[in-house]
């Protein structure tokens, strides 16, 4: 597969004369454009290393000497400017194989089967088994815990299966995203299956769990890790209390609610809920239901600062994680495969990990504020 005269040493080999005569081209117009008169004049043949075995190029030459190519130089005898994962990379932003093959032969003149795609695509594989399988922290500040859905090929037919993130803080501030997990639906069980694979892993203690309101959430949560505090989404909670609000309605009792989780305190939360349980209870008794049945966990974000609060009452992190994905595989309606699926997701999230690996926002702020409750309990598990 990837020796010498393997199909992609062949492709390699090709791409690289392609954008060599490229480079040729533009210089040549570039001199044109000066006024300098410049010709082709045959060509250089050497062959080169590189990480799937030697290559045969076949450098342009010029009349002046002027050229100096900038894939691989003159005098070079290593290709090492990575072109050699472009197909990797096409890959890695979101395109499909189909689109992988397309895109190679519009750029570069070369026409490989979707077979032989496959085939070097999986060439992450082993790597996507050990970035799964690798050691985690063993505290953590904030989990994220959220699901996609896809349409995925089992057992001869398209059906559509969850993708479970779990995105991190850890206490430096750093965030991370700890694993990628596929299930045929998303469950409180496999969420707890989740868990325990982090724990296999060195997670020891989690600080706060932010989650939506998925069912048996909480005591799945609190079996695994039972020191944690679990957070509700705020956001899941509103959207979910203003679904059956009438339409004249809807402006009121949303600004209603709003001065319940912008509160101040959590007494101050609590004399909100009052105050709308004597205006909208009695013609909105289910909306008051589902914020006294879920109060500790809607509300245990009243118990840290302002920045960490702004972190933990919603679970937007981990939405926008999965805004990133549906970006960047947009294009694709199912996959194969559950394999084709996590390669393709995890190709694409390394891919882009500037727009997801970023540091917490005033984060030392929100370290002394944990300190000040969790001391003893946080600095057992510093480095």
């Amino acid at each position: 597969m990837f020796g010498s005269d393997s199909p992609f040493s062949g492709l390699l080999q090709k791409m690289v004369n392609t954008m060599l005569e490229g480079e040729v081209e533009d210089h040549l117009m570039k001199n044109k454009d000066s006024g300098k008169k410049n010709k082709r004049n045959g060509y250089n043949h050497k062959k080169v290393i590189t990480e799937e075995g030697p290559i045969y190029v076949s450098t342009p030459r010029d009349r002046l000497g002027s050229f100096e190519p900038e894939i691989i130089g003159k005098r070079e005898r290593q290709l090492s400017s990575g072109l050699d994962r472009q197909i990797l990379a096409l890959y890695a932003q979101g395109n499909s194989v189909e689109d992988v093959r397309r895109l190679l032969a519009e750029l570069y003149g070369v026409d490989i089967s979707a077979g032989k795609i496959s085939q070097i695509t999986d060439k992450v594989l082993p790597e996507l088994q050990e970035w799964r399988n690798r050691e985690l922290r063993s505290f953590y500040s904030i989990l994220y815990m959220d699901a996609l859905h896809f349409k995925v090929r089992h057992e001869g037919k398209y059906t559509s299966q969850a993708f479970y993130t779990i995105y991190a803080v850890d206490w430096y501030g750093n965030r991370d995203l700890l694993g990628l997990y596929i299930g045929e639906n998303e469950r409180a069980g496999h969420w707890g299956l989740v868990l325990q694979d982090l724990k296999k892993r060195g997670v020891e203690d989690v600080l706060v769990i932010c989650v939506d309101d998925l069912t048996g959430m909480s005591s799945v949560i609190l079996e695994e890790f039972p020191s944690s505090i679990v957070q509700k989404c705020i956001v899941h909670q509103v959207r979910n209390s203003l679904k059956y609000v009438q339409e004249k309605d809807r402006k009121k009792v949303a600004a209603a609610l709003k001065t319940i989780y912008t509160s101040t305190t959590k007494q101050a939360a609590e004399d909100a809920l009052e105050v709308f349980t004597q205006t909208w209870g009695k013609q909105y008794k289910y909306i008051v239901d589902q914020w006294t049945t879920k109060w500790e966990e809607l509300t245990a974000f009243f118990d840290f600062s302002a920045p960490m609060r702004r972190m933990i009452y919603t679970t937007n992190p981990v939405e926008a994680l999965h805004r990133i994905i549906r970006k960047l595989i947009k294009s694709k309606a199912a996959w194969s495969s559950q394999r084709a699926l996590l390669k393709q997701i995890y190709m694409s999230m390394m891919f882009n990990k500037k727009s997801w690996k970023k540091k917490a926002y005033h984060w030392k702020s929100i370290q002394v504020d944990l300190l000040s409750k969790y001391g003893q309990r946080i600095q057992q598990y510093e480095d």
